[in-house]
């Protein structure tokens, strides 16, 4: 049986913001998940996205995963 391959996704990761999305990166470069959310009122309620400011407090506490997770095991 083969070894399962390990993923690694390195710390730190950052939050990148762009139009209607923020991404957050690893350390190489790598996207690892996108917030998205709109624009204005109407489009908020049309596409059920959330607002700029969840979608930045979402993404910076993705993106601490890494030290939570370094901390909780210290």
């Amino acid at each position: 049986m083969a070894e399962p391959t390990l993923r690694r996704y390195p710390a730190p990761w950052t939050v990148v913001e762009h139009e209607t999305s923020f991404q957050i990166h690893d350390a190489n470069g790598a996207v690892l998940a996108h917030v998205l959310f709109g624009n204005d009122l109407q489009h908020q309620n049309t596409t059920n996205r959330i607002t700029k400011d969840e979608a930045r407090r979402i993404a910076i506490s993705m993106a601490a995963v890494p030290e939570l997770r370094r901390a909780l095991r210290d």
